[in-house]
């Protein structure tokens, strides 16, 4: 059986490999906020290298037109929405409200370059997006490593925690002996909320 990625990669077109210093290339001059999500991320916090199948960023999903401005002319900007893809095009194009990520690649001959994440993000604080009742302050969910912000260990593990894939629970495992204690107790207190029962709970609580 095809795993997700590569099915996707079958449906869709392939990725290629890009870094997060790539990223910092392309945004150079960009006005908005962004960072470095998913393995990336993980990878970033805990040193240890792992398996990327492409590279996620993060930025307010009210930014949206200022990214798309800025690839003007060099990357073409496409909306996932629930397994389709649709190209945004106009000046005015926007993604739907269900989308989550903007798709970038230079041109339908090229491979797919940058995976955007489209966070919820209202007066500095960001929402999780499977449960509005957890938040926290942007600045509070971002941290820096070689002039690159990067999502928090313990936010990422939580957006990571519904799919509970080999990965996800590899990233755990390399998290979990680094996490301080505001960190664990964030992430069991947040898993609670939106995802009771979720079996990490007694891992946090076992590791602190």
């Amino acid at each position: 059986m095809r795993d997700g990625h590569d099915e996707t990669a079958r449906l869709y077109g392939p990725w290629r490999r890009r870094t997060p210093e790539d990223a910092a290339a392309l945004l150079t001059g960009y006005p908005g906020v962004w960072w470095v999500a998913g393995g990336w991320a993980i990878e970033a916090f805990t040193g240890v290298p792992r398996q990327h199948c492409d590279l996620d960023l993060g930025i307010p999903r009210s930014d949206v037109a200022a990214l798309r401005r800025h690839v003007t002319g060099r990357l073409d900007v496409w909306a996932a929405d629930r397994g389709a893809l649709r190209p945004l095009v106009a000046p005015d194009d926007a993604p739907p409200p269900t989308s989550g990520n903007l798709w970038l690649r230079h041109s339908g001959a090229d491979p797919w370059e940058y995976d955007v994440l489209l966070t919820p993000v209202a007066d500095g604080v960001l929402t999780y997006r499977r449960d509005p009742r957890v938040r926290l302050p942007l600045h509070a969910a971002l941290w820096e490593r070689a002039g690159l912000r990067h999502l928090r260990p313990e936010v990422q593990l939580l957006h990571k925690a519904p799919g509970r894939r080999p990965q996800d629970e590899a990233d755990l495992e390399a998290c979990l002996p680094l996490l301080d204690d505001d960190a664990r107790r964030w992430l069991r207190d947040a898993l609670d909320l939106a995802h009771p029962g979720h079996p990490w709970v007694d891992r946090l609580v076992t590791a602190s």
